[in-house]
C-alpha cells in the first residue's frame, strides 16, 4: 500500500509539472548567453538582441556578456535608461528568466511593446518592473503612454480627474530583495491580467484593458541603473490553450 501511495504521489507530481509547463504555452525562443564577444567597446549580445545604446549612450557599451549571463548597466553619457530588446510576438504568453540586482538601487523591467500601435509613445503596452522593494505593474497603453495623455502630462495640463484615473494604472506589491543573490522570474500575460512570480511564488496581479492588447511584438528589459539577466524563455500560448 505505501509503495502505491509513493508512487500515485509521484505520478501526480509529474502530472502537475507538466501542466504547469504546458500553461506557459510553447518556447518561442531561450538564451542562456553562454557565448563571447569580439570585443569590448561596443554592444555585441548576439541571437537577435538589440539595445538602445547607440541613440541613447553616444555609442558606449552598456551590454556585456559574461560569465554566462547578460550584464546591463548605464553609461554616464547616457541620456535614457538601458533598454535591452528582442522580438516576442503573442498575444497571451510568458517569461521566464534568472536576474539578479547588485545594488539596492537597481531594478530590471519587463516592458511589452507593440511598435505598430501608434496611439501610444514607442509602442508601450504595459510593464513589470522588478526592484529590492517591491513590484510594479503599469498598464502604459492607457496610461501615462497614451499619446493624447502624454501630451497633457508633460505640458503640465493634467485635469484632476485624469490624474486621478492614472493611479489606477498601477499596482504595487512590497516585495524585498536580497542583492547579489540570483531569483527566478516569471512574468505572465493572460488575456488582460498581468501576474509576476518569484522563485515560485506569485507576488501579484493585476488586470487592466492595456494587458490584453492583441498582439505583443516585442519586450524591452529597461534597466535605469544596472542588473544581470540569465536563462531568459519566451513562451506564446494561444487563446484555445487557455
Amino acid at each position: 500500500m505505501k509503495r502505491q501511495l509513493i508512487s500515485a504521489w509521484t505520478l501526480f507530481v509529474c502530472l502537475s509539472a507538466a501542466v504547469f509547463a504546458d500553461d506557459r504555452g510553447t518556447l518561442i525562443f531561450e538564451d542562456d548567453f553562454e557565448r563571447t564577444e569580439s570585443q569590448e567597446t561596443k554592444d555585441e549580445i548576439g541571437k537577435g538582441w538589440g539595445s538602445n545604446s547607440r541613440t541613447r549612450a553616444k555609442g558606449n557599451k552598456q551590454v556585456d556578456l559574461k560569465n554566462g549571463a547578460m550584464y546591463i548597466y548605464i553609461h554616464k553619457a547616457a541620456d535614457h535608461a538601458v533598454s535591452v530588446t528582442h522580438p516576442a510576438e503573442f498575444k497571451d504568453g510568458a517569461i521566464a528568466l534568472r536576474f539578479m540586482l547588485e545594488d539596492d538601487q537597481d531594478s530590471l523591467g519587463l516592458n511589452f511593446a507593440d511598435l505598430k500601435f501608434k496611439p501610444v509613445h514607442a509602442g508601450h503596452l504595459f510593464v513589470a518592473k522588478v526592484s529590492t522593494k517591491n513590484v510594479e505593474l503599469t498598464d502604459l497603453k492607457t496610461g501615462n503612454m497614451d499619446l493624447k495623455t502624454r501630451e497633457l502630462r508633460l505640458a503640465g495640463k493634467l485635469p484632476p480627474e485624469m490624474k486621478e484615473l492614472l493611479k489606477t494604472k498601477t499596482k504595487r506589491f512590497p516585495n524585498k530583495l536580497e542583492t547579489g543573490k540570483w531569483y527566478d522570474l516569471l512574468v505572465t500575460v493572460t488575456g488582460d491580467t498581468l501576474t509576476v512570480t518569484i522563485d515560485g511564488k506569485q507576488v501579484g496581479s493585476f488586470s487592466s484593458e492595456g494587458m490584453a492588447h492583441p498582439t505583443k511584438r516585442l519586450l524591452r528589459l529597461a534597466v535605469p541603473h544596472s542588473a544581470v539577466v540569465d536563462d531568459v524563455k519566451i513562451y506564446a500560448r494561444s487563446a484555445e490553450a487557455r
